[in-house]
């Protein structure tokens, strides 16, 4: 009797516990209420079903109860009975498919006058392309995709115009339907954005679409819903629901696939003169000045010193109070008035001599921070070489205090948590798996024992018989 009683009371107790739950579905800020009738069908469904079996079970309890006069009875054929459990299923299975069904095919059929954004996916990273004035997407392919062509764009007079958004920010007008053209560089990945009730898988190799109206203006986080690989949890951008006149002049701010493919590659000698006011505390050869707090700069690729040089010229970088040395190395980030010199400063500093550091800290344990550093070798590779695709940098032959200072501040949020500066971002959540100072120091430890290139350059020298 007591079994019959808790089943009893803990079914009461969720049904309960749905009416005054305080959770709830959040606002809606497009035009898939139905999507929210769906999911209360379904409750409903399940919940009566929930209900029904467990009610059942305590009836069962109850009347089947055990009784020494009582004997089993065997009864293997009960038409009736399975004829009732079959509809009652059948009935059940419509009610949850049907509704789910239809909104289905409003899901996948925009409308006419709805606008396009391509949604393009990567580990771990949202970028967007937009149709330029001829209102039609250029070709692209991934196989065509690289440093210098992030989107796989072809060669297509369509694609001339096509505006490129390479940061996790997109914005969209109010009350205007949009179609999302979902792609994925690499591997499995979902574009989901709570609030719109929206959300879609992205299959490498193929391309899925929906659609939805913004209908409230703000701003909403996009995360990815697919295990797509260990920074799964920090994929995140943002879509800001905006008036038309400024999502227009927003997007006649953005640069067209033309623009992008025109930008010249780096000018080693006009950099030359640009680095002159970088030379006095990260050394004329880019060695570094630990006096200084200046790191080692020789050895780090262009695409990522560029990257670095621009966030700190537009403020996502060096301007958090606590970060006394940023707020230091930004005035002179802002003397390079635009991406071409930052791109040639940054082409001159890849030709400065990078020689190996010794290591300067003994504070960690190199064998325990091996098995921490499996997390980072997904992005900055095995050997700490750095990876393009995933925007992780080199590591390897950077100074050890150096990395130890950037690792306390992602961790602390002092470096990295500015909106503007998604990788930075990406970089604080993943730091939180050093969870203390001993953890930091093991991570570093072992960092300063990967190879450096210009030590494997010199072994291999050496070994052919060169000086």
């Amino acid at each position: 009797m007591a079994i019959a009683v808790a089943v009893i009371v803990l079914a009461m107790g969720s049904v309960l516990f749905f009416f005054v739950s305080p959770w709830y579905l959040t606002p809606l800020a497009s035009n898939w209420g139905t999507i929210d009738d769906t999911i209360q069908i379904t409750l409903w469904v399940t919940g009566a079903v929930f209900l029904a079996v467990n009610l059942f079970l305590a009836y069962v309890i109850i009347r089947y109860r055990f009784s020494r006069r009582r004997r089993s009875q065997y009864d293997p054929e009960n038409k009736s009975l399975e004829l009732w459990l079959t509809g009652l299923t059948t009935l059940g299975i419509a009610g949850l498919l049907a509704p789910g069904l239809v909104v289905w095919a409003s899901f996948v059929s925009p409308p006419e006058d709805a606008h396009e954004v391509e949604v393009v996916g990567q580990q771990w990273h949202w970028s967007f392309r937009l149709p330029g004035e001829d209102g039609r997407f250029g070709a692209a392919h991934n196989r065509f995709i690289d440093d210098r062509n992030p989107f796989g764009m072809v060669d297509d007079p369509a694609g001339h115009d096509d505006i490129l958004i390479t940061a996790p920010h997109l914005l969209l007008p109010v009350d205007r339907p949009v179609k999302m053209v979902l792609r994925s560089k690499d591997v499995l990945h979902n574009v989901k954005v709570a609030n719109f009730r929206a959300k879609m898988d992205m299959v490498p190799g193929q391309t899925s679409y929906f659609w939805f109206t913004p209908t409230v203006l703000g701003e909403y986080e996009i995360v990815c819903a697919q295990l797509c690989g260990i920074a799964h949890f920090a994929m995140r951008g943002r879509i800001e629901v905006v008036e038309q006149e400024t999502f227009d002049a927003w997007l006649a701010d953005q640069p067209t696939y033309a623009e992008f493919a025109a930008l010249e590659p780096g000018d080693p000698e006009a950099g030359a003169s640009g680095y002159t006011s970088c030379a006095a505390c990260h050394g004329a050869e880019g060695q570094g000045n630990q006096d200084l707090n200046a790191p080692k700069l020789a050895g780090l690729d262009a695409w990522y010193l560029e990257r670095q040089l621009e966030l700190f010229r537009s403020g996502a970088r060096g301007t958090h109070e606590d970060d006394t040395y940023g707020i230091q190395m930004r005035p002179f980030a802002t003397m390079l008035p635009d991406r071409q010199a930052i791109a040639d400063v940054a082409a001159y500093i890849t030709t400065l001599p990078d020689q190996p550091l010794e290591a300067t800290l003994d504070a960690g344990d190199p064998e325990r921070g091996a098995r921490r550093y499996r997390t980072c070798a997904n992005c900055h590779g095995q050997q700490g070489e750095g990876i393009r695709a995933t925007n992780g940098p080199r590591l390897a032959g950077m100074p050890d205090w150096y990395l130890r200072r950037q690792l306390q501040n992602f961790r602390e949020g002092v470096r990295g948590r500015h909106r503007e500066d998604p990788y930075g971002n990406q970089m604080v959540e993943m730091a939180q798996v050093l969870v203390d100072e001993r953890a930091v120091n093991d991570v570093v430890a072992y960092i300063a024992t990967l190879p450096q290139p210009a030590m494997t350059v010199a072994v291999v020298n050496a070994g052919d018989g060169e000086e």
